[in-house]
């Protein structure tokens, strides 16, 4: 392994580390933040759903913290017990941004659509990827020695393909729901002011976790593809 590429990873996950960490602090100081009209996440949930047209998709608590997402099978709306009770900037923003994910799927959004279809191959490729590993890790040298090792880099890197394209088809579909819950929420003046501005900040910091994930698959794919074609010359 080059020094290079754990200086890069080293610097992809410090990254990684830093946007979470500010996604958190972002959620807390704009949970502390109230709301003038007093709507609580769930309420605002159903508004939006409600303005969009949509009738047939249920807002729903589930535990935990930052949790929140919207699950197309069953079409509903799942928000943690911060969002779901929360009548703070923090829980408006959240709860306004998994609704968006539900109009995209209303209006059978192109990115949410490519994203839906690639999930089995990129879960299959998951448990791909992690059997691999943790044959790399615990019986190298018989994996090794029972496959060629091209054969192993072929695998490792049609596993990152996937993860990598997975990742990137994402991030559309993320700001793209950030951008309507953020429209949604001035036009219908549910946030103003200085409320838009922090809704806005607490969804860039939303997205930036899910570009530097993004990156950091992307840095994977491309070391083992480095190897690959380095084995080739």
């Amino acid at each position: 392994m080059s020094i290079g590429y754990i200086v890069l990873m080293v610097v992809i996950f410090a990254a990684s580390m830093g946007a979470s960490w500010k996604l958190k602090s972002k959620f807390k100081k704009y949970s502390q933040e109230p709301l003038r009209n007093g709507m609580s996440g769930k309420e605002i949930a159903e508004r939006m759903l409600h303005d969009n047209g949509i009738g047939n998709v249920q807002v729903v608590s589930v535990p935990g913290k930052l949790t929140d997402h919207y699950n197309p099978m069953n079409k509903t709306v799942n928000l943690s017990p911060d969002v779901y009770s929360g009548r703070n900037v923090a829980a408006a923003a959240v709860a306004a941004h998994e609704c968006g994910h539900a109009v995209q799927h209303a209006q059978a959004y192109a990115w949410l659509t490519l994203r839906s279809k690639l999930v089995p191959v990129q879960a299959a490729s998951g448990k791909i990827l992690n059997a691999v590993m943790l044959m790399m890790i615990f019986g190298g040298f018989f994996l090794f020695n029972a496959f060629p090792i091209d054969l192993v880099l072929l695998v490792l890197i049609a596993c990152y393909g996937v993860l990598t394209t997975f990742s990137f088809v994402t991030l559309p579909v993320e700001f793209d729901a950030s951008n309507r819950a953020l429209a949604w929420l001035e036009n219908t003046g549910i946030t103003s002011g200085q409320e838009q501005s922090s809704a806005k900040d607490a969804l860039k910091w939303a997205a930036m976790t899910y570009v530097v994930a993004a990156l950091g698959s992307l840095a994977t794919l491309l070391y083992y593809l480095s190897i690959f074609l380095g084995r080739r010359d």
